[in-house]
């Protein structure tokens, strides 16, 4: 099969996007883990924790991408935001969901195999897809909260609004990206199917990573 060179850079651009998934994770925090006590520390903080994450990162950019192809692009990722508000605060709450870093590893692959399959499954059932995965990746980004000796609310209420208008922006914005640079406006195009085959390469990588760690705690090699 032959690409254009247009997909060809798109390739080489991707490829070098995915390397990244094999170097750890950032601290997904903007202010290097200190405490946060003002409002402003708090924003920041929601705005900075799913950039720094690239499991969390890879997600949103591919939700926004495969929204665009529900035909709602700019509604169907508040699905994901509205749930992953719901999943911070049930963290908050004290209430626990299982299995939490296989969820979020699993939604890349079901969202990248998703985009690689060049078909949109419906507006249900992607608002869907993305519900399930926001409750559990906001799960993982209420820890930053309940980490902290002391919490204000002041804090809590910057946090969220930063967390929820970065991702969505964020999500909109990938799918403009790909319209507005990359001329994509078919989920069968092949720039929007190797870029899912790239974030569902990303999902295994971390769910491996994931399977791998826990047998080695299991085996008490860690």
């Amino acid at each position: 099969m032959k690409f254009k060179l247009s997909n060809k850079a798109t390739i080489a651009a991707l490829s070098t996007i995915g390397a990244f998934v094999s170097m750890p994770a950032l601290a997904h925090h903007p202010l290097a883990g200190q405490p946060m006590t003002t409002f402003t520390e708090g924003m920041l903080s929601g705005i900075g924790h799913p950039v720094l994450g690239f499991d969390h990162l890879f997600f949103v950019l591919a939700m926004g991408i495969a929204a665009l192809f529900t035909g709602r692009s700019f509604t169907a990722p508040l699905a994901f935001v509205a749930a992953m508000l719901a999943g911070t605060g049930l963290i908050m709450a004290g209430i626990q969901l299982p299995l939490v870093e296989y969820v979020i590893a699993s939604s890349l692959i079901a969202v990248g195999a998703l985009l690689f399959s060049g078909k949109s499954i419906g507006l249900a059932k992607t608002a869907g897809l993305f519900a399930i995965a926001g409750l559990f990746h906001g799960w993982a980004f209420g820890e930053t909260i309940v980490g902290q000796e002391s919490i204000y609310a002041n804090v809590i209420v910057g946090y969220m609004i930063g967390l929820a208008a970065i991702q969505w922006v964020l999500a909109v914005g990938a799918g403009m990206a790909v319209t507005s640079m990359l001329k994509v406006f078919d989920a069968a195009d092949a720039k929007a199917r190797i870029a899912g085959g790239v974030v569902a390469g990303a999902g295994a990588v971390f769910l491996l990573e994931g399977v791998e760690g826990a047998l080695f705690a299991a085996m008490g090699l860690v």
